[in-house]
């Protein structure tokens, strides 16, 4: 990334999915989690003496119930060196959270990577100009507010942008080019930056190392729960840490999606090789789900190295001492990408799609996007549908190699079609049966290849409508 402005490699380059090793791990991630959220409902249905509790609000805007997809935020320990604080801007009318400051270590890396948006943001000029100008190399914090995109804000949204990096590193004693700057909500509203600058030493003064949960959720926008995860590898024999926080909920898509993401590890790797890491786990994680197919001018992702674990020093993303990390780091993001789909705005349903028997990786990419994303297909699953017929339709929308004679499609183990016709095992009772669960998988065969790909989504319901009909009332 060195001398050149950080960008994510375009959607058609190799590694489309995410490894089988990356997988099993965020699977076993996933996993924790379900079952923490299993014991926590029923610890709590129990000491009220129900069988389900109610949904509850969610942290974040008023008005919005917790998703039944959610999670719970796991537990981070502390990495060393990285201290956070949240705290009120007033974004919002109602009294949250909307503002965290992350300190790093002197010595602290960094590598992102950025929206593709053809309008852009404020802040994501201000991250790829300061990224390009050091290097990488002694980034020192980290400023994210929620409720003010500050984009299409032309000079002044960028001169905001400048002043609250000068005031937080004369608060922290670096270069203005070392303080990265995200935001999130509202586009076409300058950032008032006197609302952060005024509440910094405030923040300040609770910075700690623990503050993660209350990070996840200052970073929320309509999201309904705070997204966490966290894994540990070995580099040489020696333990090194990796968490990670995102906000999303709606406008996700692949090549990013309305979301923000940062992680950090404490091993010790150079500026060009989390460049190279985080570009090419996006890749196969923030850029394979997608909730509604729009993507948004504020993306940002940014892998942080603080160097303190005692690990040896890495300069190369190649280097074999970095195989347990790169699959860590990938089962990380991926488990997080899969959350914004699991808070997709509405969602009751959480979908994989996979397409195999493609022409290339490219082609099983766009086939598997456009069935995640029609909008037929979409509210299909939210009716608990097993219309086929609207994913053979999807499959063709795409204009990519198939075979009709040979195309097939799967829900789970069951088989809905076959060698381009309904299959004569077809059983309406079992699907619909199927259809019920929370988590479904559908399984298409385009019969021209050997590549195949993944996407992740949700279904569509009438509540997505509700929540973005209002959205800025």
């Amino acid at each position: 990334m060195t001398g050149k402005t950080p960008k994510v490699d375009k959607p058609d380059a190799d590694k489309p999915s995410p490894g089988k090793a990356a997988l099993d791990a965020a699977a076993k991630i996933s996993r924790q989690l379900a079952t923490a959220t299993v014991t926590a409902t029923a610890a709590a249905a129990s000491a009220v003496g129900a069988k389900v509790a109610a949904a509850a609000p969610a942290p974040g805007k008023p008005g919005l119930m917790i998703s039944p997809l959610a999670v719970p935020f796991p537990a981070i320990p502390a990495i060393d060196g990285v201290e956070l604080a949240s705290g009120r801007a007033g974004f919002y009318k109602e009294a949250r959270d909307d503002l965290l400051l992350v300190r790093f270590p002197d010595g602290a890396s960094c590598g992102g990577v950025f929206t593709r948006h053809g309008v852009g943001s404020a802040p994501v000029d201000w991250c790829k100009r300061q990224l390009e100008a050091g290097g990488g190399e002694d980034v020192h914090a980290l400023v994210i507010n929620a409720g003010c995109a500050n984009s299409f804000t032309g000079k002044p949204g960028a001169d905001a942008a400048r002043r609250v990096a000068s005031a937080v590193a004369k608060r922290l004693d670096c270069r203005q080019r070392d303080v990265m700057l995200c935001s999130t909500g509202v586009i076409g509203v300058v950032l008032d930056d006197g609302k952060i600058i005024h509440r910094l030493a405030e923040i300040e003064g609770r910075l700690a190392a623990d503050n993660w949960p209350a990070a996840a959720q200052a970073m929320m926008t309509t999201d309904t729960f705070p997204k966490g995860a966290y894994a540990e590898a070995l580099i040489d024999g020696i333990k090194v840490k990796i968490a990670g926080v995102a906000k999303g909920s709606g406008m996700i898509a692949p090549d990013m999606a309305t979301m923000l993401s940062f992680i950090v590890t404490d091993a010790s790797l150079a500026p060009a090789a989390l460049q190279t890491l985080v570009s090419l786990y996006t890749r196969s994680t923030f850029n394979v789900v997608t909730v509604d197919g729009d993507r948004s001018t504020n993306d940002t992702c940014l892998l942080f190295a603080t160097g303190k674990a005692g690990a040896p020093k890495i300069s190369r993303a190649g280097d074999r001492r970095l195989g347990d990390f790169r699959e860590k780091l990938e089962a990380v993001m991926l488990n997080l990408a899969q959350q914004l789909v699991r808070d997709g705005e509405g969602a009751t349903k959480f979908v994989k799609i996979t397409v195999n028997g493609a022409e290339n990786p490219a082609s099983a990419r766009k086939i598997a996007r456009t069935v995640a994303e029609s909008p037929l297909v979409k509210t299909a699953f939210a009716g608990e549908d097993a219309n086929w017929g609207r994913i053979v339709m999807a499959v063709g929308r795409a204009d990519e190699p198939v075979n009709r004679e040979r195309m097939g499609v799967r829900f789970g183990p069951l088989i809905a079609a076959q060698d381009g016709a309904v299959s004569p095992t077809y059983s309406e009772a079992k699907m619909s049966a199927y259809m019920k669960k929370a988590e479904l998988e559908v399984s298409i065969d385009v019969g021209v290849g050997r590549a195949s790909a993944s996407v992740w989504t949700c279904d569509l319901t009438k509540r997505y409508v509700e929540i973005n009909g209002d959205y800025r009332s």
